[in-house]
Order: C-alpha cells, then sequence, then structure tokens
C-alpha cells in the first residue's frame, strides 16, 4: 500500500512538472543575431549608423550607460565636454595624455573600450577599489566580443554623437576587412535549442552584469551558492519575472523582462540546473 500511494504520488508530481514547462512559452531563442554588414561598402553615414546599431544592440551598451546610474549617460550627456574634461585630469594617464581634438577623443574612446579601468570616472568604480577598476568587461573578449570595424563603428558614432569630427578610418581603408562568412550566418538561423548552459548564458548576456564564466562582471547580485538560497521555483521566477522580488541595493526594470520569450522552455531549464548547483565564491575561485 505504501508502495503504491509513493508511485501515485510520483506520478503527480511529474505529470504537474511536466504540465508546467508546457504552459510556459514554447518560442525559439532568440539572441542578438550578428548583422550581415558589407563593411567594404561602408561611407561615414553608414559607418555611424551601424555603430549606433551596435551601441543599442550587440555592444549592449545602454545595459549600463543610462539614466540609473550604473555608468556615465553617454546619449545624454555633452559627450564632448566630458571627454575634454577626462582628458585634462590629473588621474588620466592613457595615450592622449596632453592631447586634445577629435584625434585625441577617438583614442580615448578606444582606450575605455579595450582597457576600462585604465581610466574610470569618479565614482563609477568597482566598489572598494576607489575607482581604480572599472566594472566593465573589454569588449573584444566575452560576453560582447566585438570586432576591430565594429568597434570603430562605435567610436565614429560616439564622435559624431559629440559633436566632432570623425577621425575613424572607414572599413575599405583599412588593410583587414572583416568579412561575415555564410557559414555562419546559416548556422544561427538554423540552430534549434542551446543544448549547454553555457551557450545560454552567452545568447542571453548574463555574463555581462553577473559574474559568470569568469566574466568578473558585478553589475547585477553575485549569483554564487544560489542554490542556498532559492529554490528551483525560485530561481525560474527570477529569470522570467525579475521585477518580482529585486536583490538588496539593485534597481527594478533593470534586468530585461522578456527572458521567457528569448528561450526555449529546455534552455530555461538548463539554465536553472547550472545555476541551482553554483558553488560558494570561495569554492568557484
Amino acid at each position: 500500500m505504501t508502495l503504491l500511494r509513493i508511485t501515485v504520488f510520483s506520478l503527480v508530481v511529474l505529470l504537474s512538472y511536466t504540465l508546467f514547462a508546457n504552459i510556459l512559452p514554447q518560442v525559439q531563442s532568440d539572441p542578438p543575431e550578428e548583422e550581415e554588414v558589407d563593411v567594404a561598402a561602408l561611407d561615414q553615414a553608414g559607418q555611424i549608423a551601424w555603430g549606433e546599431r551596435l551601441f543599442h544592440g550587440k555592444g549592449t551598451c545602454t545595459l549600463c550607460h543610462n539614466s540609473l546610474g550604473r555608468a556615465p549617460d553617454l546619449l545624454a550627456m555633452d559627450l564632448a565636454a566630458a571627454i575634454e574634461e577626462r582628458l585634462a585630469d590629473p588621474r588620466y594617464a592613457g595615450e592622449a595624455e596632453g592631447a586634445a581634438g577629435a584625434g585625441a577623443a577617438e583614442v580615448y574612446l578606444r582606450e575605455s573600450l579595450l582597457l576600462p579601468s585604465a581610466y574610470v570616472v569618479a565614482g563609477f568604480g568597482k566598489k572598494g577599489t576607489n575607482d581604480a577598476v572599472s566594472p566593465m568587461p573589454k569588449v573584444d573578449g566575452a560576453p560582447v566580443s566585438l570586432g576591430e570595424d565594429e568597434m570603430n563603428a562605435v567610436i565614429a558614432f560616439l564622435q559624431d554623437k559629440a559633436g566632432l569630427e570623425v577621425t575613424v578610418a572607414l572599413p575599405s581603408e583599412t588593410a583587414d576587412i572583416a568579412q561575415t562568412e555564410p557559414e555562419a550566418e546559416e548556422e544561427v538561423e538554423e540552430a534549434g535549442p542551446a543544448t549547454d548552459p553555457e551557450t545560454v548564458i552567452d545568447n542571453l548576456g548574463c555574463a555581462g552584469c553577473h559574474d559568470l564564466l569568469e566574466s568578473g562582471a558585478d553589475i547585477g547580485p553575485a549569483l554564487t551558492a544560489l542554490g542556498e538560497r532559492m529554490d528551483r521555483a525560485e530561481i525560474r521566477r527570477a529569470i522570467l519575472d525579475p521585477n518580482a522580488e529585486v536583490a538588496e541595493g539593485y534597481e527594478s526594470d533593470f534586468m530585461p523582462q522578456d527572458y521567457g520569450e528569448q528561450m526555449w522552455v529546455s534552455e530555461l531549464e538548463l539554465l536553472i540546473d547550472y545555476l541551482e548547483i553554483l558553488p560558494p565564491a570561495e569554492q568557484a575561485q
């Protein structure tokens, strides 16, 4: 009799889980797609427009550079005056030290993308570093991974936004022109659900805010030992409805609200499995 009760209970739990999983959106993963751009044909206006799309899209710049105060709001500020002020800051010791003008701005912006900790704007460094370490990842590495032409386009967009002369060379003027491989595009178009949590994390850009896959990011709450603080249902809700309960010290409306529409249910479960067994910080090192 006891065995029968256990069997019935197990079947009810399994059926409930299956029903819940099927209620969730069965939507194909929709990570930011690689934009196919004929870089050789770009003129200056096209490069600036591409840079703006990268700034808002693949570059994920607006995740931090916005009105929430995580990083300077580059789209709302007088960017030309800000760059001039930073180049004159005694703490600045980069390649553009002592220089001015559009060319110096290009050097400064490139340094900001590739060596974000070389100069950190006062008040925007990692906590406890006295503004010596930037929370921003290098954009030529994970999770952003911008190529040389893409970085040039973002710099051109910011120079234009600042009202400065665009000094960045066009791709057609450089020796190496980055071309998008058709095979890679076809692979993205034909791809189904991811089969490992690392790919899900990369697709959703989680490591840009949370310290996942050794990204070192601390814009979002630490997720180490998450399974000791939250059960599966709570982790699932935190992903699908992040404003339901916001970690202390962090703002609402910061984490995207549409992750349920951006991944398959199987990807969601892979991500939960991964987060549920993250070790404490001392074991993760």
